[in-house]
């Protein structure tokens, strides 16, 4: 109890030494790696500008090995790596699961009757920790907590539990958990985003600082990449994902809601959360390196500084971070003609299940022998513990002998690591591993590909309407991703020195007054004032 009262009355201080600002503004932009960061910097003039002459954290790190969406914004507003919050990536497999489809997503109710992975109630419920947003409603349930994102898991895990409206895009515009009805504001955002949708827009024009990105890239013999202006027809959700208007829509419907609810205008301090989507769906659709990427950084840009300035116009003392959920890596073929002729696509004829049904005829076990998702395989629960053992040495040597392959871990190995901390420039791939690891969702056998490997065949980025890049590797271009805090009259800085996503949760919740137990947590608080006095406890 001393400790923390402790603790309480140093927040306090720290809050009292400037007043806590009124609102928290947290952006995260899927897919925006440092390395787009890094290269769009010297081009933008509007919001990201604006960012960039504040508190400066190039190169942060989501330091586990899930770089995929749903672990990413699980770690944003928790300050947990997935190893505490429980989002140990989009999907896993439950082997237990009473209904055919063993998959899990990661923002689902798999309890709801009917549901599958693909077709799921959303739900906050996989996510084990609080949220600031939690925790800001449990100190006073008056604040207010609203998130408006692309994506439902990019919404839903950083809002949590006790968020007054969790919402994000649908072909109806805006949409939330299954019966939640609407408010006025975000019905009305809604009509808007949805008649967007349904109206074609022409191709866009190509600004003077995209030139250089214009250059088309043929993947396989009918596709190509690099020169597009992403027109699209009315009515397909998917191709207004890939644009930028996307994320303008979120912007716009954050703006309406923060208005409608006074958002920053009250005693104490609210928060709002926006996730903006589509430099991740235009990342898959496109890669990194061509004019779609360059069309939306220059806009995502101009949009933030659009909302920036309104947000000026009302005098709310308010405070940004702006981060990610994840980098991403370009498509092998352009990295190929750019520098990096080991960038290459998996294997087409690597097969997780060919492997299994070998292992199992040359051990002489049932079959299937396990469950794969993503990288994780999850052994048959009929298997006795000495045809475990058997199975497991036998899948780890066969998969460590492809060459595309960098390391296989057992979760006996996991379980017995502890949460790596310290810098995570030098964690081992085990280490990167090991924090997105929990026993109760992650696999009984891990493994890893090998740097600058897409794990997407030539076949399937070659076929019409397929993804042509990802990301989820252990590797730092899927690890890094910028950090940046505004706040009007905050003295800019630089730290080149890597940070981590986890440690946003307690910069914020210092900035506020709010205590955090910090045994509770993975990060730490980053003193954003640069000089002798600090904003941490």
């Amino acid at each position: 109890m001393a400790a923390c009262a402790a603790l309480f009355s140093s927040a306090i201080a720290v809050a009292q030494s400037q007043p806590a600002p009124k609102l928290i503004v947290v952006i995260a932009v899927d897919q925006f790696s440092a390395d787009l960061f890094a290269e769009y910097r010297g081009l933008v003039t509007g919001g990201l500008a604006r960012l960039a002459k504040g508190a400066v954290f190039p190169s942060g790190y989501q330091a586990h090995a899930a770089t995929e969406t749903c672990p990413g914004h699980s770690t944003i507003l928790t300050g947990s790596h997935p190893a505490r919050t429980g989002i140990v990536a989009n999907h896993w497999a439950d082997p237990a699961l009473p209904r055919d489809d063993k998959r899990v997503y990661c923002a689902e109710d798999p309890s709801v009757p009917g549901s599958t992975s693909s077709n799921y109630a959303p739900s906050v419920a996989h996510l084990l920790v609080p949220t600031l947003g939690d925790l800001m409603k449990a100190r006073s349930p008056s604040a207010r907590v609203i998130a408006v994102a692309g994506k439902d898991r990019a919404a839903i895990m950083m809002a949590g539990k006790s968020a007054d409206e969790v919402l994000w895009l649908d072909a109806s515009g805006l949409t939330s958990y299954r019966g939640t009805a609407l408010s006025p504001t975000a019905h009305a955002a809604g009509a808007a985003i949805a008649s967007a949708i349904n109206t074609a827009r022409p191709p866009l024009d190509l600004p003077v600082a995209c030139a250089a990105h214009d250059v088309p890239i043929p993947i396989g013999t009918a596709k190509q990449v690099g020169t597009g202006r992403m027109a699209r027809t009315g009515g397909n959700l998917r191709s207004f994902l890939a644009t930028p208007e996307a994320d303008g829509a979120v912007l716009a419907a954050g703006a309406a809601l923060r208005a409608a609810n006074r958002m920053g205008e009250g005693s104490g301090t609210d928060l709002l959360i926006l996730g903006l989507s589509a430099t991740d769906y235009v990342g898959h659709s496109y890669g990194t390196g061509g004019s779609e990427m360059c069309l939306q950084m220059l806009s995502l840009d101009r949009d933030l500084g659009d909302f920036f300035t309104r947000l000026d116009a009302t005098g709310i003392d308010y405070a940004v971070v702006l981060t990610a959920d994840h980098g991403g890596h370009d498509i092998p073929e352009r990295n190929r003609q750019n520098a990096l002729p080991a960038a290459e696509r998996i294997d087409g004829t690597f097969s997780l299940a060919a492997l299994g049904d070998a292992v199992a005829d040359e051990l002489a076990l049932p079959k299937p022998l396990f469950l794969a998702e993503g990288s994780d395989l999850y052994l048959n629960r009929a298997l006795t513990p000495a045809q475990r053992a058997r199975a497991e040495a036998a899948m780890a040597a066969r998969l460590m002998a492809h060459r595309q392959i960098a390391a296989v871990v057992t979760r006996a190995q996991m379980m017995a690591m502890p949460l790596p901390t310290g810098d995570p420039l030098n964690w081992s791939v085990e280490q990167r591993l090991r924090a997105s690891f929990h026993p109760q969702r992650s696999g009984d056998l891990l493994f890893a590909l090998r740097p600058n490997v897409t794990p997407i065949t030539d076949t399937d980025a070659a076929t019409p309407g397929r993804y042509v890049a990802t990301h989820g590797s252990v590797w730092d271009y899927d690890r890094r991703v910028p950090m940046l805090f505004w706040r009007k009259g905050l003295a800019g800085f630089e730290q080149p020195n890597p940070v981590m996503t986890v440690d946003i949760l307690p910069t914020l919740a210092a900035l506020i007054g709010l205590p955090i137990d910090s045994a509770q947590i993975d990060g730490r608080c980053l003193d954003l004032v640069s000089g002798p006095t600090t904003s941490c406890p």
